[in-house]
């Protein structure tokens, strides 16, 4: 079923491709009635050919599209384990924001062109462009959802693949971005901070996997992408009032937004103390990142991440004189934190294409609550344990101080937007609170003696990936 998915993401990739190839810039009537208009159409040909493949117009519309789809396809084994991070630190988040915020930045054009703010498109073209966008979205979208049929994360329905709200959320951004972005920056990234708090609300509240929501993006700015194109045809021109979406060069303060996602390796066995036969094995990192900058080469950013590490399993044989051995083994829930930092940003840029990043920070983190426990496989009984789990420990990391450094090299896509490739150092030492049930083996009598033990276990990490980054 995953292959079919993703076989129709890249038939619409290579339609939208083939579409956008054919995009022109210039209106027909601006070339001039005589005998230079064909040395007008191959001093733009040769333009064209000359641009750098990241720049030519085709991939630059397209690019975002292809990379939240390649995520989702990324992110599509492990949206379990990174629903149980959800589960582990906000069980019971229940705010449905969601379902308001994904209109509002379409509501905001609205509300700009009425207050007298003039975009890209009148009204009734801005209306036009949006339908098309509209009517595209939900073909795919649903077309997807009822072939695919994915199971929710909370099981309630099998229609989660993709994201409806986030779909229409980034086709609603990008909407804003067509219609104001070239006025200023701020209404483009305004728009996408909706859209994305949008997609994050439908994890929060268990109605999407991960791979739901960044499938959702894509289509979602593939959309109003391809309905701009198509009514752009209509018209023969590209737009009422048409401005290139050109700002100063943002890299003269390279401040950004950006968001992250890779893998995170411990420096040593986060849970050797406990000494039950069980490593911890390598984890992911995924967050957000940013930073302001005073100047072409110093800002202060900060960073909001989480990492999770999982826990390997134990097995061991448990004689019980009522049932005989046993085939056991000992589960640890997977072990992470929530990363608050903030500090000073360096950026050297090396060619106009290629930038160097450096940073150092200090801040805070929150660990996650969990459990250690025996797994029964194999006892079968009416008053007995069938394949389940009884609880040996739970472990509580206290909130703690920490540091961290990193490099980072980005390779600019266009004016505005790169790919990072980074690598950090995390270090932090919290305090574990460790609670033991000292009668596992004999659960019955009266009340259970508890014993609590706390100490230091340090949880050191290197976290390394990919960014896509937004510079404004």
């Amino acid at each position: 079923m995953k292959k079919s998915i993703m076989k129709l993401f890249f038939k619409v990739l290579i339609f939208g491709f083939y579409s956008l190839m054919t995009l022109c810039y210039l209106k027909a009537q601006t070339f001039p009635q005589n005998d230079s208009l064909s040395k007008s159409l191959d001093s733009l040909a040769l333009e064209n050919v000359k641009k750098s493949f990241f720049k030519r117009d085709a991939v630059r519309i397209g690019l975002p599209p292809a990379i939240f789809f390649a995520a989702s396809a990324a992110t599509w084994g492990s949206r379990e384990k990174i629903r149980e991070v959800r589960n582990r630190y906000i069980p019971t988040f229940a705010h449905h924001y969601d379902n308001y915020m994904q209109y509002m930045p379409a509501v905001s054009v609205y509300a700009l062109n009425l207050s007298g703010v003039k975009g890209r498109n009148k009204l009734g073209r801005a209306t036009i462009s949006y339908a098309a966008s509209a009517a595209i979205m939900g073909i795919i979208v649903n077309a997807v959802k009822y072939t695919a049929k994915v199971e929710r994360p909370d099981g309630s329905r099998a229609n989660s693949f993709p994201s409806g709200h986030t779909s229409n959320a980034f086709m609603n951004a990008t909407f804003m971005h067509k219609e104001f972005g070239h006025l200023n920056p701020m209404y483009s990234i305004a728009g996408y901070s909706m859209s994305t708090f949008t997609g994050i609300g439908r994890g929060l509240n268990n109605r999407h996997w991960i791979s739901d929501v960044l499938a959702g993006a894509g289509i979602g700015i593939l959309s109003t992408q391809l309905g701009y194109f198509f009514v752009n045809k209509f018209y023969k021109n590209q737009g009422d009032r048409p401005s290139d979406f050109r700002f100063d060069n943002p890299l003269n303060k390279p401040s950004y937004l950006s968001l992250k996602v890779g893998f995170a390796s411990a420096t040593r066995n986060l849970v050797e103390n406990l000494e039950l036969g069980v490593r911890s094995k390598a984890g992911f990192e995924a967050g957000l990142e940013g930073a302001y900058y005073f100047t072409k080469s110093w800002g202060l950013g900060g960073d909001f991440s989480f990492v999770s590490f999982p826990i390997s399993t134990s097995e061991m044989t448990i004689s019980d004189p009522d049932f005989g051995p046993s085939t056991s083994s000992i589960v640890t829930q997977s072990m992470g934190a929530l990363n608050f930092t903030i500090g000073p940003h360096y950026t050297y840029e090396i060619t106009p294409d290629w930038l160097i990043q450096a940073k150092v920070g200090a801040g805070i983190a929150v660990g996650a609550t969990g459990k250690i426990s025996v797994k029964f496989e194999d006892v079968d009984d009416d008053n007995n344990i069938v394949n389940d789990e009884v609880d040996l420990l739970t472990y509580k990391p206290e909130r703690a101080f920490k540091m961290n450094g990193g490099l980072a090299l980005t390779r600019m896509l266009n004016a505005e937007l790169g790919i990072t490739l980074y690598a950090d150092y995390h270090h932090l030492k919290p305090t574990f609170t460790y609670t033991i049930s000292e009668d596992f083996e004999n659960p019955d009598p009266g009340p259970s003696a508890v014993q609590t033990i706390k100490e230091k276990n340090q949880m050191n990490y290197i976290a390394t990936g990919l960014r896509l980054t937004a510079f404004f």
